[in-house]
């Protein structure tokens, strides 16, 4: 059984001249640990490969079991440069969610 992001967790996007946002909430705090140790930075890179060439960037903020991943140059050169139908990368967020995850011991979620 494989798990990606999007059960474990919701997102939301934003943008910044040619920086992204993407913030990953976990539904759950048993989650997070998982998440923690499995969404790296190399990962969400891999992931964005085909629509940003980084670095990316993630922070962590414990009291709310959530992550902010700042990925550089992923719009096209920013809302008043780029050529793409989602200039401001509202959209990314589905990229970050379909993220497959190794699978996890069971007793990890509740």
């Amino acid at each position: 059984m494989s798990v990606r992001v999007y059960d474990l967790a919701h997102s939301r996007t934003g943008d910044k001249g040619n920086t992204s946002n993407i913030s990953v909430i976990c539904y759950d705090e048993n989650n997070w640990d998982f998440l923690r140790r499995e969404l790296t930075t190399e990962r969400v890179l891999h992931a964005f490969r085909h629509i940003a060439q980084g670095p990316v960037r993630r922070y962590e903020i414990p009291n709310l079991k959530a992550f902010n991943f700042v990925i550089d140059n992923a719009l096209g050169g920013g809302v008043t440069r780029s050529l793409a139908l989602d200039i401001h990368g509202k959209s990314l967020c589905n990229v970050m969610l379909a993220i497959e995850l190794p699978d996890p011991p069971s007793r990890e979620f509740a």
